[in-house]
């Protein structure tokens, strides 16, 4: 019997001292949330419209190039105004057969139907899908983004199961306004042929004939002098087929351009490097045009074979290379985004809020400890050193956890409190019923354990379904709230049933011929 209890103790001891390790000192080793520490909090909304006009485009490409292969470019190919679907009008000299094989080989996820022309839209599924996929997308380029931008401890998450909004929240940040570009920017490379360039577009359009073409398109750049100011405006024709484009990035960085200016260098994954050799060695003495954003950065003069890297000239500061370094490395949203809330939270506040979740959080605890001295004398010391070993282990439970603490957490943690007190309550009231029918000490007090333990599990078990249920479907708050309740009533009842146990039996090792309990 000794040995069991001395390995009790041993095992209480350690998980203590882990406990004490893992939170402090608390201001490094607990993380504090935007309520507490001062931030930034945003509600953006995904356009996922926009998605699924690409995606249309995209099958619209591809049908024309199909077509235009075989000799028999469309009459008539544009996009319907609701965005999920296009209009074709094929050739007068288009064979059945043609138009069918490609339609069955590039049209598998549209609706097609058939008339005068032919009206393409995209099945209510796959416009689902892509919407979904453009909300998931973009939460991962954002995530990234942020963490290349270095926050600690970010909440970035989708609000809702299909919702197509997206909360971010920053702790410690104090410059909102370049977090926001940072998020919206789109920052998607494409380097593409030049075909002309022009000071206006109405020049441009003559050099082509007064039409323009259309595997072709007009793109505007700035013209700067060699300190960086822009001085004018230039328009280039370009080839809509890109050679290489933001998805064939492998990194992106800083550098300096040739005038020691800012500047942005990248290099290209194999395959983007592959087709990037294959361009360069064929055009050289061409202009190619680096576009960025749908507007041309740089359109340098193919001087030789480039293999895997090129470098992006502007009218960068040091700060904007960098964020731009930043943007591609993350990569390119799916869609466009709209800012629908933005709260910025002072650290006074958040200090404020910090002083007065402690104050109402102690005020609670002192006030249950008086209460269990007062109403069960000497074993109330038993229940009010448990419920501080259970304030102690979750705070190193937060620690090592990594868990953000919100000031619904806070109030995670003070109900906690009450919550542990339920159960040693439970346990006491017990042992009181068993002495009352005359049992002796050391059988009240192990039928008391016993026969509350159901009742207590049965309580804490239905309290943690209900947070895991708030985690799962609730915000940053409420997340941080079922976080601290969670932990705190999967402790407490360490504590409560094994803890306070502990307690009683060194009393009853002590004093074989107890007959009475202050209790």
């Amino acid at each position: 019997m000794q040995r069991k209890l001395m390995w009790r103790w041993v095992l209480i001891g350690v998980v203590t001292a882990a406990a004490i390790f893992f939170m402090w000192p608390a201001d490094k080793k607990i993380h504090l949330g935007l309520d507490l520490r001062g931030g930034i909090h945003l509600v953006l909304q995904v356009n996922t419209q926009d998605a699924v006009r690409a995606e249309v485009d995209d099958a619209m490409e591809r049908v024309r190039g199909d077509l235009s292969e075989k000799g028999f470019a469309p009459a008539l190919l544009q996009r319907l105004s609701a965005g999920d679907g296009f209009e074709l009008r094929p050739a007068p000299n288009t064979p059945a057969k043609t138009l069918d094989k490609v339609i069955d080989d590039r049209l598998l996820e549209f609706k097609v139907d058939r008339g005068v022309g032919l009206t393409a839209t995209l099945r209510p599924e796959v416009t689902r899908a892509i919407r979904d996929m453009a909300v998931r997308q973009g939460l991962e380029t954002i995530r990234n983004r942020i963490d290349q931008f270095g926050v600690a401890e970010p909440l970035i998450q989708r609000q809702g199961i299909e919702g197509d909004r997206i909360v971010v929240q920053l702790p410690g940040v104090d410059d909102p306004a370049r977090v926001k570009d940072l998020i919206r920017a789109t920052a998607f490379l494409e380097i593409k042929p030049v075909v002309t360039v022009a000071p206006t577009q109405e020049a441009l359009l003559a050099s082509s004939g007064g039409k323009l073409p259309e595997d072709s398109e007009i793109v505007s750049g700035d013209v700067e002098d060699l300190e960086g100011r822009i001085t004018g405006r230039e328009y280039y024709l370009l080839k809509k087929a890109s050679v290489v484009t933001g998805r064939d990035l492998r990194t992106a960085r800083r550098s300096q351009d040739t005038y020691g200016q800012p500047a942005v260098s990248f290099t290209l994954n194999p395959d983007g490097a592959t087709k990037f050799s294959a361009y360069t060695g064929a055009h050289i003495g061409d202009r190619m045009a680096i576009v960025l954003d749908n507007k041309v950065r740089s359109a340098p003069v193919i001087r030789g074979h480039i293999s895997d890297s090129g470098i992006i000239e502007g009218n960068f500061t040091v700060q904007g290379a960098e964020d731009l370094a930043l943007v591609l490395r993350a990569g390119a949203l799916p869609a466009s985004i709209t800012y629908l809330e933005e709260r910025t939270v002072g650290p006074s506040l958040g200090r404020d809020s910090v002083i007065r979740g402690l104050r109402a959080g102690l005020v609670g605890l002192i006030l249950v400890v008086v209460f269990m001295l007062f109403y069960y004398k000497g074993a109330g010391i038993n229940a009010d050193v448990a419920l501080i070993l259970n304030a102690v282990l979750l705070l190193g439970a937060i620690g090592v956890f990594k868990a953000t603490l919100t000031l619904p957490g806070i109030a995670g943690i003070i109900l906690t409190i009450g919550m542990a007190v339920d159960s040693n309550v439970l346990i006491f009231e017990r042992i009181r019923e068993e002495l009352r029918l005359g049992k002796t000490v050391r059988n009240a007090v192990d039928l008391g354990f016993q026969r509350a333990l159901s009742a207590i599990i049965d309580s804490n078990l239905t309290t943690i379904i209900s947070a895991l249920f708030l985690f799962q479907f609730g915000t940053g708050p409420i997340k941080g709230f079922a976080v601290t309740l969670t932990i705190g009533l999967t402790i407490s009842m360490f504590t409560a049933v094994f803890v306070s146990r502990s307690i009683f039996e060194v009393l009853l090792s002590r004093r074989a011929k107890l007959t009475t309990l202050s209790i």
